[in-house]
């Protein structure tokens, strides 16, 4: 190969395929932002007819991959690659393609499951694979959850839909559980209409069901009372901890002593 040789092939071979390289560049820059503004415009569209956030943004994720092959294959038949070719190629490695791809394909069945299912929606309070929070979105392949300590957390939807879901925000109101351990001498009577009354004037409490207050059980220190008001999910926490402060006031006005344990030693 001689100097002219390589001056020919840098002047045309060379230069063409960087023009090429860089065109399709451009066509995957602006391509990606037209498939952005496109799927905004979609379900935007959704959005204004109250179409559920769930199937919106499933759909959203749908149309994203299929204008993103889309694209990918127009780019590759710029090149001059023809598209019949490549999905032969893939289909002469399907077994390991397959394979590789069996639990995606499996997450992806079960998302659409469970569109159709509807276990639970997007902004509900879920425990869900082993994960407790918000649902963000339902994805594709993934659950996206947003836990109470505001980390993003993605379940494989076969995970979710082979595991068990607890909905927390199905039903309009979710019991608080706290307990009042009282000392020896202290009128769990008594206490059980004191602690009614301040749990009766927490914010956000039901009303119905209303609050229960029973007396639950006997230990060596005393008498144990079950605190159980009930609240809508977007309140739990804040029930919760303004429970622990009545309890806490009631047993301060009150006067009642701290609970210790009272042992009686008989002598023979």
């Amino acid at each position: 190969m001689n100097i002219d040789t390589i001056q020919t092939f840098l002047g045309t071979t060379a230069i063409d395929l960087l023009m090429k390289i860089g065109a399709a560049l451009i066509f995957w820059i602006v391509g990606r932002w037209l498939i952005s503004k496109v799927v905004h415009l979609i379900q935007a569209g959704m959005n204004r007819n109250s179409i559920d956030p769930t199937l919106t943004k499933y759909l959203g994720s749908i149309i994203t991959i299929a204008l993103n092959i889309t694209l990918v294959l127009g780019i590759l038949g710029y090149f001059g690659i023809q598209t019949t070719s490549f999905a032969a190629m893939l289909a002469g490695a399907g077994v390991a393609i397959g394979a590789a791809w069996s639990g995606m394909l499996g997450n992806f069945a079960a998302g659409a499951f469970m569109l159709v299912l509807r276990p639970f929606k997007v902004g509900d309070f879920v425990s869900i694979g082993g994960v407790t929070g918000t649902v963000h979105e339902l994805g594709l392949f993934g659950t996206t959850i947003i836990t109470p300590d505001n980390v993003m957390t993605i379940v494989g939807n076969g995970k979710v839909f082979g595991d068990t879901v607890q909905n927390y925000s199905a039903l309009p109101v979710r019991r608080v559980e706290r307990t009042a351990q009282l000392a020896q001498g202290v009128d769990p009577l008594d206490a059980i209409a004191r602690l009614k009354a301040a749990v009766a004037q927490i914010p956000n409490v039901a009303q119905s069901p209303a609050p229960e207050v029973s007396l639950l059980d006997f230990k060596l220190e005393g008498a144990v009372i079950a605190v159980r008001p009930y609240t809508h999910t977007d309140h739990y926490w804040q029930v919760y901890f303004d429970t622990n402060e009545a309890i806490a006031r009631v047993g301060q006005e009150a006067g009642w002593p701290v609970p210790a344990a009272h042992h009686k030693v008989v002598q023979a």
